[in-house]
């Protein structure tokens, strides 16, 4: 079960940063602004997903809030 959300950590964290570099690239093109607020927009729920995630591992690990 760790390992599980261990990786679903990484990839929830690898998918951030792709949605990000890709918003990033088209808003520095400029040629679509539209398509960057889409990526910007989905960036927004990658990061919501990914800190549920890591909540997740932190809670499955004993390390969750007030656990230090």
């Amino acid at each position: 079960m760790q390992m599980g959300l261990n990786i679903l950590a990484g990839v929830a964290m690898a998918t951030l940063a792709i949605v990000l570099v890709l918003g990033l690239r088209t808003m520095m093109k400029g040629d679509n602004p539209n398509a960057s607020q889409r990526f910007m927009r989905m960036r927004i729920i990658a990061q919501a997903v990914a800190l549920l995630v890591l909540l997740g591992v932190m809670l499955a690990s004993g390390r969750g809030p007030g656990g230090f």
